[in-house]
C-alpha cells in the first residue's frame, strides 16, 4: 500500500496499513466530537457557557465588559450567539484540526473572525490542546520563535535568541496533537510565513497551523511555498440581515423589545453588517436605556447610541 505525503509531494511505502485505518478513524472521532451541524440549519444558538457574574461598577452592574477568547463584547449580559456563519468556520477549524493541515480564516475587520475561531476553538475535544501565539506588530524571526515558544510552553528566554536549539524544541513540541493560533496573521513577512512553512514541513508534525486575520489571505499569497500547504480558506462574511434582529434579541437582552426596521436603519447607516460595530451599539443602547430607567429601546434611542459612534453619513 502507498501513501502520498502532500507536504513534501512523495510517495512514501507504509509497512502498516491498520495504523492509516486507526488514524483515519480517530480523525472521524474528534470531527463526529465537534457535534456539528450544517450551516444555515435551525435558529441561532445562544452559546450555553454561563454569563460573568455582575459586580459593582459604574451603574452599578459590572465593572468590565465580558469578552470571549480574548474579545470584548463591551456590555454586561453579553452572549455569543452561534449563526450559520460561526457554525461554518466551527466546521472548517474541526477539519484543518482533526486532518493536522493548515487552515486561514479571513474576512473584513470586525465582522467576528476572532469570535468565531474561538468558538470553534472552545468546541473541540478537550484532549486537543490549543496553543495561542501573539504575533507582535512587524515582528523579526527572533520575536516570532519567541512568541511561539511562550504559546507551546517552552523556554523563550533562554532559546529565542538560539536558532538551532529553539527550532529543535518547537520541531519537538509540534509532534504532539494539537492546534497553534496566530491571530492578527497578516501582520508575518513572508519570510516568517516560509519559516512556519519549514516547521509544518517537518516528518514528525501532528499539529494543525491555523492563521486567521483581516487580509491573512493576501499576505499568504506572497509566501507561494505556505499558500500551496494551506488545506482550508474560510472567509467569514458580515451578519446576516435577514436575521439581523432576532441574532440580536439573542445577543443582548436589550434589543428583545426593538422594532426591526430600527434595526434595519442603524445597519444600513451604520454598522452595515460588522459584529463589532452592533457589539459597540448594543453596549451604548444599554447604557442609555439603563440611564433612562429601562428606557424604551426606540429610534430615537438607537439614534443616539450610533451618535456616540462617530460621524456617519
Amino acid at each position: 500500500m502507498v501513501q502520498r505525503d502532500l507536504r513534501a509531494g512523495r510517495v512514501l511505502e507504509v509497512a502498516r496499513p491498520s495504523r492509516n485505518r486507526v488514524e483515519a478513524g480517530r480523525y472521524d472521532r474528534v470531527l463526529a466530537e465537534l457535534k456539528l451541524e450544517r450551516a444555515g440549519e435551525g435558529l441561532p444558538v445562544v452559546d450555553a457557557e454561563p454569563a460573568p457574574q455582575p459586580g459593582p461598577g459604574m451603574d452599578g452592574e459590572q465593572d468590565a465588559a465580558p469578552s470571549r477568547g480574548g474579545v470584548r463584547l463591551f456590555v454586561p449580559g453579553a452572549r455569543v450567539v452561534s449563526t450559520a456563519p460561526v457554525a461554518a468556520v466551527v466546521e472548517a477549524v474541526g477539519h484543518t484540526v482533526a486532518a493536522r493541515g493548515v487552515g486561514c480564516v479571513f474576512g473584513d475587520p470586525g465582522v467576528g473572525k476572532t469570535v468565531a475561531v474561538q468558538q470553534a476553538l472552545h468546541l473541540l475535544p478537550v484532549r486537543v490542546p490549543v496553543w495561542r501565539a501573539v504575533v507582535a506588530v512587524k515582528p523579526g524571526l527572533p520575536q516570532m520563535r519567541a512568541s511561539l515558544l511562550e504559546a507551546l510552553g517552552l523556554a523563550a528566554g533562554s532559546l529565542s535568541h538560539r536558532a538551532q536549539p529553539a527550532d529543535r524544541a518547537l520541531g519537538e513540541a509540534l509532534r504532539r496533537p494539537g492546534v497553534l493560533l496566530l491571530d492578527d496573521a497578516q501582520r508575518l513577512s513572508p519570510p516568517l510565513l516560509d519559516y512556519l512553512r519549514l516547521l509544518w514541513d517537518e516528518p514528525g508534525t501532528a499539529a494543525a497551523l491555523l492563521l486567521c486575520g483581516a487580509g491573512a489571505e493576501r499576505v499568504i499569497a506572497r509566501a507561494p511555498a505556505l499558500r500551496s500547504r494551506v488545506l482550508t480558506w474560510h472567509q467569514v462574511p458580515g451578519l446576516d440581515q435577514e436575521r439581523l434582529a432576532e441574532t440580536l434579541a439573542m445577543f443582548h437582552d436589550v434589543w428583545a423589545g426593538a422594532d426591526p426596521a430600527d434595526v434595519v436603519w442603524a445597519d444600513a447607516t451604520v454598522a452595515r453588517g460588522n459584529f463589532r460595530t452592533w457589539a459597540k451599539i448594543t453596549s451604548h443602547v444599554y447604557a442609555l436605556s439603563k440611564r433612562g430607567r429601562d428606557a424604551l429601546v426606540d429610534r430615537g434611542l438607537i439614534e443616539q447610541a450610533c451618535a456616540r459612534l462617530g460621524p456617519y453619513p
